[in-house]
C-alpha cells in the first residue's frame, strides 16, 4: 500500500481505490463472484439475479440537476442495467447527522420516492441510522438494487476484442462539473446541470438494434478515463480515443479549463461507455440517437491489441499521450 491511512483519493475510483480493493477487501472476500470486479454480480438461486449496492456521500447534497436522492436511484440502477440487468427492487438505508431539518430529510426521502417510480422500481426494504452532529455531514445514503437478465445479451471483459469500437452515449462530465461548481461558489452566465438520470433505456436501446455489444460501464467516478483503464486492464487490451469525437459542452469545457480539471476524469452519472463489434459501431450509434438521452452519442476511439492494458488519446491536434489511471482525488464528494 502506498500509505497506511485513508485518504481521500481511495474513493476517487483510481489507482488507491484499487489498492483498497485489491490488497484488503478482495484478500478477505475471495471468491469467484466477487473476483470479477463489475458493477454488479450475478448470483444463482432458483434463478439468476444481479445484486448490486452503492453508498452515496455528495456534497451538497442538492446539487443543479439532482440530489443525494435521485442520484442513489439512479446510479444504482445504472450499475444494474450495464450488468444487463433489469432492476426489480431497490433497498435503502440513511446515515443521519443530528440536527438535520426534518423538512430536508423529507425532500430527499421524496426525491428517492419520485425517481424509484418514475422506473416503476418499488423500494421494498431499508433502514436508518442517527449519528451524533459533525459524524456524517448531513446525509448518507446506501442503495442495493436487485435485477433479471435483459434477453440475449452477454456483457463480459472477455468478449473485448482488438479492432472493437468504444462508443459514449452523450456528453461527458456534467455531473462532476455541476456538483464542483455548486460546491465552490463558481457563477457561470449558464447554469451547468448535473446529467444524473437513469440510462436503463439507453441499454435497452442498445441491446435491442441487433448490435454485437461486448461490454458497458458507467463513467461515474474517476470519468472515462478511469473506466477505460479498467476495461483495458481486465481485457489485457490497449484503446486509443480521438479528443476530436468526444463529446463535450463548451460550458463544461470552459469550466473545467478554469477549474484546472481534465473533463476525461471527471463523473457523468447518466452516460453509458459500450464496447461494441467494429462493424456494428454505426448501427449502435444511429439507435442511440434515437433516444432523446443519446442524441449526442459517439463513436470515441477504438480497441488495438498493444500495448496491452494502456488507454491512449489522439489530441485535437494531432498529438498522443497516456491516459493514466487516476491516482489521487480529482473531484471529493461528488456522488
Amino acid at each position: 500500500m502506498r500509505t497506511d491511512r485513508i485518504r481521500l483519493g481511495h474513493g476517487a475510483g483510481g489507482k488507491l481505490g484499487q489498492e483498497l480493493v485489491e490488497k484488503i477487501l478482495l484478500p478477505e472476500f475471495d471468491n469467484a463472484v466477487l473476483a470479477t470486479l463489475d458493477d454488479g454480480a450475478w448470483v444463482r438461486g432458483e434463478e439468476r439475479v444481479c445484486v448490486t449496492t452503492d453508498s452515496f456521500v455528495v456534497k451538497p447534497i442538492f446539487f443543479p440537476g439532482g440530489d443525494i436522492g435521485s442520484l442513489a436511484v439512479y446510479g444504482t440502477v445504472n450499475d444494474l442495467a450495464v450488468m444487463g440487468a433489469k432492476p426489480v427492487a431497490l433497498c435503502c438505508a440513511f446515515v443521519i447527522e443530528e440536527g438535520l431539518k426534518l423538512s430536508v430529510f423529507r425532500e430527499i426521502v421524496h426525491s428517492i420516492a419520485e425517481a424509484s417510480k418514475r422506473l416503476g422500481l418499488p423500494i421494498v426494504a431499508g433502514d436508518t441510522k442517527v449519528v451524533e452532529r459533525g459524524a456524517a455531514d448531513q446525509l448518507f445514503v446506501t442503495t442495493t438494487g436487485i435485477g433479471i437478465p435483459m434477453a440475449n445479451c452477454r456483457l463480459e471483459y472477455s468478449r473485448i476484442e482488438p479492432g472493437d469500437a468504444v462508443v459514449i452515449t452523450g456528453t461527458i462530465a456534467e455531473h462532476g462539473t455541476a456538483v464542483m461548481l455548486a460546491r465552490s461558489g463558481f457563477e457561470f452566465r449558464t447554469e451547468i446541470e448535473s446529467d444524473c438520470a437513469p440510462i436503463l433505456s439507453l441499454v435497452e436501446a442498445a441491446l435491442r438494434c441487433g448490435a454485437d455489444v461486448r461490454f458497458m460501464r458507467d463513467p461515474t467516478r474517476g470519468g472515462v478515463a478511469t473506466v477505460l483503464n479498467e476495461i483495458a486492464q481486465r481485457s489485457q487490451t490497449a484503446i486509443r480515443l480521438d479528443e476530436a469525437s468526444i463529446p463535450i459542452r463548451s460550458d463544461v469545457s470552459a469550466a473545467l479549463e478554469l477549474l484546472g480539471l481534465d473533463p476525461l476524469y471527471v463523473a457523468s452519472e447518466g452516460r453509458c461507455v459500450v464496447i461494441v463489434a467494429e462493424s456494428d459501431a454505426e448501427k449502435l450509434v444511429t439507435a442511440l440517437q434515437r433516444e432523446e438521452q443519446g442524441k449526442d452519442a459517439a463513436i470515441i476511439g477504438r480497441v488495438h491489441a498493444e500495448p496491452p492494458g494502456l488507454v491512449w488519446l489522439k489530441s485535437s491536434v494531432g498529438g498522443e499521450r497516456i491516459l493514466p489511471m487516476l491516482t489521487a482525488e480529482q473531484l471529493p464528494r461528488i456522488c
